[in-house]
This record gives structure tokens, sequence and C-alpha cells, in this order.
């Protein structure tokens, strides 16, 4: 089962993910980035699809958002864009909102990200702790992230061109000597990576409905 497709709390990871940004005021569509051959879009609920369009990604994510990026036609290159993963499907709506509100007026745009609270160690080559890292200014990237859609495109591209597989939108920006700016974020925006994620994320979504 691809992983965006997995279900928790009644829904795909997918369809949680969607119905927490379709919520976002002012949002005008959006594009899902999908497998060649993937029959499993044409099977969610016609609410979450009303509004987003789909195109076939790439290798990795880098070109699988370029690929989104260039699918969105209607689009100006000042037009804000939201990056997301369908593998944090616990988005809250208040982070949204304050990512929205943060970065809307930003010369830049930025994304939501935490403050690194633990302490860091750098492996070394046989699975040892080499050092410790200070964590301060540290910060782990989260999704959505918000950039204008002509900036990002061709940040992409160049990185791209250059063979970088930006990891992130954030890491193509700062390629151009931007400065992307860190709104926080919360724990709950949980990535699911590895089984046990499931659990954290089910959990998650029942302390968001326990809270609206």
């Amino acid at each position: 089962m691809p992983k965006p497709y997995l279900r928790i709390a009644g829904r795909s990871l997918l369809e949680h993910a969607m119905r927490a940004l379709l919520r976002c005021p002012g949002l005008a569509g959006g594009v899902v980035v999908i497998t060649e051959g993937d029959r499993r879009w044409a099977r969610l609920p016609a609410s979450v699809r009303r509004r987003v369009m789909t195109t076939t990604g790439g290798a990795t994510r880098a070109r699988s958002v370029q690929r989104g990026l260039e699918a969105l036609i209607a689009a100006l290159p000042t037009d804000w864009v939201l990056v997301h993963d369908a593998a944090r499907p616990c988005l809250p709506s208040g982070d949204l909102a304050a990512l929205v509100t943060a970065c809307r007026r930003d010369e830049v745009g930025g994304l939501l990200a935490l403050p690194i609270s633990e302490t860091v160690k750098l492996a070394d080559g046989e699975g040892r702790s080499g050092r410790s890292i200070p964590r301060d200014g540290l910060w782990r990237a989260q999704t959505p992230q918000m950039f204008r859609h002509g900036p990002l495109l061709r940040a992409l591209s160049m990185a791209l061109e250059e063979g970088i597989e930006a990891t992130d939108e954030a890491v193509a920006i700062e390629r151009l000597g931007l400065r992307p700016k860190l709104v926080e974020g919360s724990p709950l925006n949980i990535k699911v990576t590895r089984p046990a994620d499931l659990v954290l994320a089910s959990a998650a979504l029942r302390i968001a409905r326990e809270r609206s």
C-alpha cells in the first residue's frame, strides 16, 4: 500500500492532509502529485478531489514538486503556493493560519518548523556518537512551506540543473541567497515515516478532535 493511502481515523493520510489545506481561506485550488498508474486517487471522495488536479510525480521529492508547480498553469509568478506532504496528516489549523499570516506580507516566504530541544549527536562511520552539536538555533523543518510560485519554481529548477536534489523547498530558496521565515509549528504535525508513526498520528488526530 503506498504511504499516502494508508488509513488512520477512517481516512487515508492523503485525505487528512488535503482536508487540512482545503480549509485555508483564499485557497484557489491545487495539484496533487501522484505516481504513474495510480488508481486509488479516483476512489477518494469527490469532496476532496473537486478543487484539485493531479499530475505525475518524478523520481525524487524535488522533481515531484517541480512538476506540481508546472501543472499550476493559471498561477502567476507572484501567487503564493503552499507545498505540503501527504505524510503529514495532522496539520493543525492554527499552524496553517499562523504560517499564512506570517508569510503573506513577507518578501521571501517561509515554513513551519520546530526548535530542536533534544541533544543532537553526529554519528561517525561506525554508528557511534562522534560528537555533540550545539542545538542553539537548530530547527526541524515541517510542511507546509509557503513561497511565491515563480521564485520557487525557478529555485527548484536551478538546483536540479546543478545536480542538487533539494530535500525541501526552503533548501532551494536558500540557494538563491534568500532567507525563509521560520514559523514555529506544533509537535502534533507528525510526519509518518515509520509504522509506529501511524499510532502517533492517530493520537494527534484524536487530540485535535477533542480540542475542536
